[in-house]
């Protein structure tokens, strides 16, 4: 027994000591199946067109995308029978709070609601609220791992970083910042960069696409609109881009955020 177990823990000890060089080293992250970079598609908000027209698209394609829902949205509520279908389907149903609380003193952020104003929420209130956004989702798509998306980008509640009350309940966390990952080795898994194109093109997608896979980190979209809603994107530019990353599967590994991000502390030692 003692001969077959020196062995194999020398063996997982060299593993994780050739683990540890490669972050520090700064030498290519490791992805599944020799893939280049990974790809996480993201909509939030709970939008009309996300279940019209990106979830459609998303199962032509054969890929998985992340849909954080803002519970306090009717389209939740109106439509439940198919976020449950699309979460049987194997895409993620992602935290995006109740209320959707954000700055309102923010520049540009004139829409919000009084109520539902983050400067005058305190941290507990959003960690209450954040919580329950879990419990709801749970007896949605019955699964306890989640990720969450802040929304605005904005973290201070009442002039104080929310994040770390909520952080224990989450694998990952996403924040405002840019749609390409600079490092693996340095990402915190509770602030991870994240972009909401509106506008652009299929080939001005893929071109931060193929910018991670330059880089061999990770790209983090979060769509509104798909063909309809705010923040659009334009039907034919998300199609533009799943046919990119379909054809190209081998470069690129594309799949839900949380499975992304639960690979990715188990690579790094950070469960």
């Amino acid at each position: 027994m003692k001969k077959t177990l020196f062995p194999l823990l020398a063996v997982l000890l060299a593993t994780a000591v050739n683990s540890a060089a490669v972050a520090q080293n700064g030498l290519p992250f490791q992805w599944p199946h020799g893939a280049r970079a990974a790809v996480s598609l993201a909509y939030d908000d709970a939008l009309d067109s996300q279940l019209d027209v990106a979830i459609p698209a998303l199962d032509r394609a054969g890929l998985k995308g992340s849909f954080y829902l803002q519970l306090s949205n009717p389209a939740v509520d109106r439509r439940l029978a198919e976020w449950r279908a699309a979460a049987r389907n194997g895409h993620e149903l992602g935290n995006h709070s109740l209320l959707h609380q954000c700055s309102r003193r923010a520049p540009g952020h004139d829409w919000v609601q009084p109520q539902r104003d983050l400067d005058t929420t305190t941290v507990a209130q959003m960690r209450d609220q954040v919580m329950l956004a879990n419990t709801m989702l749970y007896a949605i798509d019955g699964k306890r791992e989640r990720t969450y998306t802040v929304p605005c980008g904005d973290t201070l509640a009442a002039g104080q970083d929310y994040l770390p009350a909520i952080a224990p309940s989450f694998v990952a966390i996403k924040v405002g910042g840019a749609a390409v990952t600079p490092s693996m080795a340095t990402l915190n898994p509770y602030a991870v960069g994240v972009y909401a194109p509106e506008g652009l093109s299929g080939q001005q997608l893929i071109a931060l696409v193929r910018q991670a896979a330059e880089q061999g980190t990770m790209v983090n979209f979060t769509f509104h609109g798909v063909g309809g809603d705010y923040l659009t994107t334009s039907s034919a530019a998300h199609e533009e881009l799943l046919q990119y990353l379909a054809a190209n599967r081998q470069l690129y590994w594309t799949d839900t955020f949380l499975n992304i991000m639960t690979y990715v502390k188990t690579q790094r030692g950070n469960h």
